[in-house]
């Protein structure tokens, strides 16, 4: 699935207060579902020694769709598409790493 395909599906599923003039129902969203992936990473740290097994794995790749669903929707509020996003954090980052080489 491409980003703008993602992007599109996902915003058929949005239905929430004032949404295209809401930034913060979506940004709000998505520091819960952040803080969720990142108390299953301590949980793996705490009672699994840093292993990561099946059913984790299945968590984490449940957490991170609903924080990608956020993301997308903060886009949307934002009128931003995934995929400049990504593209500007590529090229931002390969201007880093130059500067750092």
């Amino acid at each position: 699935m491409k980003f703008e395909e993602y992007q599109a599906e996902a915003s058929q599923t949005a239905h929430y207060p004032r949404r295209m003039e809401n930034l913060e129902y979506p940004t709000l969203g998505l520091a819960g579902e952040a803080g969720e992936v990142a108390n299953i990473v301590k949980k793996i740290q705490r009672d699994s020694g840093g292993v990561i097994t099946d059913e984790t794995r299945a968590k984490l790749k449940d957490e991170l769709g609903d924080v990608l669903w956020y993301i997308s929707a903060c886009a949307d509020e934002l009128g931003l598409t995934l995929t400049e996003i990504a593209e500007y954090n590529v090229n931002k980052l390969a201007k880093r790493h130059n500067r750092a080489a």
